[in-house]
């Protein structure tokens, strides 16, 4: 399976981001003929005050962003992981983060919208707080292409290793990350992250990210990593880019996947540790044991 990442610079500007999603999308098309393409996420709306990202929310399905990629998806008869997007939910202050995933048809074939909301402070002290926006999801996404089951998950999304192993626990083949890292983590954790999910659980990982500036409340400019890349089950970055915006190609070999877990067969290893007793013992003292 041909794997085509869009790596975009979005900002507060639907029809600016919606035009360059749409251009690279089709530099893809005309020169390599994917099989599934893959947005990053916020690749609609990104940055502007809390009441912009509320304002900039549309409607799924129905709305600017969603009959953009649709259409594409239809025209150019190509998947499309539409990496995430702001998502209205009627009587709801809040609003989603949301994949949405179309078949070459343009039919949609699920959603999932971000469970792990990205409330952070960064190193250089610039608070994060996602929450303030966004809901979280409930429900998690696997869906069929090529031969691959392909899992859904959104940026921060990454750091939580338990949602993979529960996804991991249906078989999957690949992971799709959708992101918009900053430049201060990403540039010590992102690819660390990346390698680990795929070797934990021998899969292909694709996480294609923003990259550039975009502009936040006060005026103030906030950087993303970028650096969009692959990674096979062994944990291999078989593809890669930098911090530019551009079009990240790779192929992916479903019997890669079963030479590893051939190899190091982890899931008829794995043990269920959830009944397990825990001993805490205290330097110098007796052992203190927990249920």
């Amino acid at each position: 399976m041909k794997l085509a990442l869009i790596q975009m610079n979005s900002q507060p500007d639907r029809v600016y981001n919606l035009a360059q999603a749409e251009r690279l999308m089709g530099n893809a098309c005309s020169v390599e003929r994917p099989d599934l393409i893959i947005l990053p996420e916020h690749f609609d709306w990104t940055g502007g005050t809390p009441q912009d990202k509320r304002n900039a929310a549309d409607v799924v399905p129905g709305g600017e962003a969603y009959e953009m990629v649709r259409a594409f998806a239809r025209d150019h008869r190509v998947a499309v992981h539409a990496g995430s997007l702001l998502e209205r939910v009627a009587g709801d202050a809040r609003i989603f983060n949301t994949t949405v995933i179309f078949d070459s048809t343009g039919t949609e074939i699920g959603t999932y919208r971000k469970i792990h909301l990205f409330d952070i402070t960064a190193p250089d002290g610039k608070r994060y707080l996602e929450s303030a926006t966004v809901a979280a999801g409930q429900e998690l996404l696997i869906y069929e292409i090529g031969g691959f089951r392909v899992a859904c998950a959104i940026c921060y999304d990454l750091r939580f290793s338990r949602l993979f192993d529960r996804l991991a626990s249906f078989g999957v083949d690949l992971f799709v990350l959708p992101a918009a890292f900053t430049r201060q983590t990403g540039k010590d954790h992102w690819e660390v992250l990346c390698r680990a999910r795929a070797i934990e659980f021998q899969a292909f990982f694709a996480a294609c990210g923003q990259c550039g500036t975009y502009l936040a409340p006060g005026n103030e400019r906030r950087a993303m990593f970028g650096h969009s890349l692959v990674v096979d089950p062994w944990g291999q970055v078989i593809a890669g880019t930098g911090d530019k915006e551009g079009v990240l190609i790779a192929e992916l070999d479903k019997s890669r996947v079963e030479a590893v877990r051939g190899m190091i067969p982890m899931s008829e290893h794995r043990v269920d540790l959830a009944t397990f007793r825990i001993n805490e013992a205290r330097l110098g003292g007796p052992g203190l044991a927990a249920e």
